[in-house]
This record gives structure tokens, sequence and C-alpha cells, in this order.
């Protein structure tokens, strides 16, 4: 493979705080030096633009197999190198759940196929049902590197205290949706003024909290690796900060759409910003920005969830949940960095080589001998978003019409441009 040189760039490296204008050479699908170094082979010119790792997304729901029609992984792939995106790890709730390691063998070898490094969450329990363990030891042998619990949580203490001793043998990383159901079951919004003056069914943010300091207890008590997925409240931020001061192994991650809106963005039962769990008040999204400054949220996720366009046009307590999110985890961010609302290099280190030390992934960081996984983005260019171009099969998003600021300019895998945008 001729050695390509990008010129002139800013470079950006979350790993090692790396923020200068040079050049990056790429030999045989790795970062051969970056900085001021010599151009050599081909040439791409930077100027104008920013460097960074390619991303990590570690929450991506694909419809493959069984709802093909909301998503495949090509079409996700797709979606996510247009977004910067050079590795995701797909959710077990498919049809049917990836609960054995045959399955996790399916979803690998189709990503074999791609231009992207599709990884695998496995599912906790036997079907989802949170009763019947699943076997994480072989599952983790065929390379899922996650297992979670889906939409619903392990409710069972005795359940998930073997769940996390068992899962302590192997040094697996287990996540559990943190939601006390008796608290939230049939709500479908934050309680708060807003959600009871829509007259909608809610839940308290304390239904988070309860089940993310019950499972961190058990973290503690069993050694355990927890990822406390997609927490949303400052309340919970709060715990779990606490909890690391105590060294236990826990981890935890926003989406962010829980980042960047709030629950007046519900607006007038827009159901296109209908989540799981529920966009919350205005005070919540800010202590989740400083918790990701702080590194008490070590990780930023799409949570990339199609759903078709007859799921979401529905009374707002029947909709689906949920929104796409591959092509616009980065935009957003940089929106959020553009605006000062998030340290930028702090988003990048949530996106990058956070998510790959959780997950034990090469990639996620700039430094010679690394993977040539890389990000070319125009970090100040403006921009309205059109769901109808997304390249993903699903077109819900909250963002729809929105101004954006930042821009995906080329995407790189293993060295090759895989993605460049018109």
């Amino acid at each position: 493979m001729t050695p390509l040189t990008l010129t002139d760039i800013r470079i950006l490296d979350p790993e090692s705080g790396r923020d200068e204008t040079g050049h990056i050479r790429i030999e045989d699908g790795r970062i051969a030096a970056l900085g001021n170094v010599a151009v050599r082979g081909d040439v791409l010119a930077g100027r104008g633009l920013t460097c960074a790792p390619g991303l990590i997304d570690a929450r991506v729901k694909a419809g493959e197999p069984g709802q093909e029609n909301r998503e495949t992984l090509a079409s996700a792939a797709r979606a996510a190198l247009a977004g910067g995106v050079t590795q995701i790890v797909v959710q077990p709730q498919t049809e049917p759940i990836i609960d054995d390691m045959s399955l996790v063998d399916f979803i690998m070898r189709k990503g074999e196929s791609l231009d992207i490094d599709v990884h695998v969450a496995g599912a906790l329990t036997k079907g989802l049902d949170g009763r019947t363990m699943t076997e994480i030891g072989l599952m983790s042998e065929a390379g899922a590197v996650l297992f979670a619990s889906g939409p619903n949580p392990v409710e069972d203490a005795g359940i998930m205290r073997r769940l996390m001793a068992y899962s302590a043998t192997f040094n697996a990383l287990i996540s559990n949706s943190p939601v006390t159901p008796s608290l939230s079951d049939g709500s479908c919004a934050h309680e708060s003024d807003v959600a009871a003056r829509l007259g909608l069914p809610a839940a308290p943010a304390v239904s988070e909290r309860i089940m993310a300091e019950r499972d961190m207890a058990l973290a503690e008590l069993t050694g355990g690796r927890l990822l406390l997925d997609l927490i949303s409240s400052a309340e919970t931020a709060d715990s779990v900060r606490r909890f690391k001061r105590r060294d236990i192994d826990v981890a935890a991650s926003v989406s962010i759409n829980h980042l960047a809106l709030n629950e007046l963005d519900i607006g007038d039962y827009r159901t296109f910003a209908k989540l799981d769990p529920p966009l919350r008040e205005e005070r919540d999204r800010q202590a989740l920005l400083r918790a990701v400054e702080d590194g008490t949220i070590d990780i930023i996720v799409s949570d990339h969830d199609p759903q078709s366009a007859g799921r979401k046009r529905l009374p707002y307590a029947e909709a689906t949940p949920g929104a796409v999110g591959l092509e616009l985890l980065l935009p957003v961010g940089l929106k959020l960095a553009a605006e000062e609302e998030l340290d930028l290099m702090a988003f990048l280190r949530a996106v990058t080589v956070a998510p790959a030390d959780l997950l034990g992934l090469e990639g996620g960081r700039l430094r010679e001998g690394a993977p040539a996984d890389l990000v070319l983005f125009d970090a100040t260019e403006p921009w309205v978003l059109d769901s109808e171009r997304l390249l993903s099969r699903s077109k819900n998003t909250p963002f729809d019409g929105r101004r954006m600021t930042g821009r995906v300019r080329h995407t790189f895998k293993d060295g090759r441009i895989v993605y460049s945008a018109v």
C-alpha cells in the first residue's frame, strides 16, 4: 500500500492530550508518524481540518437479524462511517436475541465484510428474561466484549449478584439498565411539572438512582466489572462519583441525546424526542455535561435505535422510544463544544480512547503504530440536518431541522478512505 500523508491538519489525540498542527503519515494501515514529520507517498491536504481517532460507539441497536426493515448491519455501517465512527458494539436485542455463542459468531462474521469493526454485546440472561443466566464465558471466548440486560433490568438482586460473581471469573464487563420497575413501569416521561402539564405518566429520577446504587453495591461485594448503562439524572451522576471514590470497578455511559436535549424538547407531544430513559430537566443535562468533563461518566454513546415512522407517529404514550444517532454522535458533540457547553477533548476522550480501554479494543488513539482509524472533520462548518438524507434505513431523530456545527469530511479505516462527504 502506498504511504499517505495528511498534511497541515489539527491533530487531536485524547489519550496524550496532543493538540497541534502537523502531518500524519499512514503506512500499511497504521499510523507511521505524526507531528512534524516528512511527507511521503500520496498527499491529502487537510488545512483547516481536524483529525481525531475514529469514534467507537458502544451502544448500537441493529435490526439484523430479524428486523432488517429498520436497519441492517450494512446500513448501520454506512451511517457510522458518515459520522466518523469506525467501531460499533451491537446490542443483544435482535430477533433472535444474541444469547449464545453461535449468534455472537453470526454477527461477527457478518461484520467481517464491512468497512468497520463490528463487536457484540451478548445478553446477560436467556431471551433477556432477567432470570436465566447465559454462558458468559463461552460468549466471551467467541468474541463478545460486553454483556447487557437489554431494555429491562435484571430486577432480582440475587440473580444480579450471581451474574456479577460469575462474570468476574472471566473479567467480563456487564451492564444493567438502571431503572426500578416498581417505580417506572407504565411511564413514558420524567416526573416533573412538564410531564404533569402534558398529562403524561411519569417516573421519578430516583428510579434510576436506586437501581444504580444497588448494582454498584453488588459490584463492590463481588468484584465484578459494571457498566451503568445510560445514566440520565444529576442524582445518579452524584452516586457514581461517590462510589468511584471507593475504587470500585464501575463505569458509566450517557447518550449524546441526553447531553444535548432536555424535557422541553418534547414540546407539544413530539414523539421523535421520546427516548428511554426519558429526557430530564435542564439541571440534569448540565450535571451530565460536568460529569463527562470530570470523568464520572466514562463514555458517550449514540444509543442508535432505528424505528419506523409508523412506530413513532402515534400518540405520545404509545409511540416507541428511541432515535437514530450513528451519524450524529460527532456533529452533536462538536456543536456542544462550539457552544462551549462541553470541553472538546473531554468529548473526544469519551467516544474514542475511553470506550477502547473499557472494552479492551485496539484503536481510539493517535500514536505511532496504532491502527489508522481516523476521522477528518471541519469543526466549524454550519449545516442544517435533513433527516431524509441520513444513511440509516430509519430516520427517527429529534434533531431533524436543527442547525449543526461541524461536519465529517473523511473517515479512514485501516488507512483506507471509507467515507468522503460529497
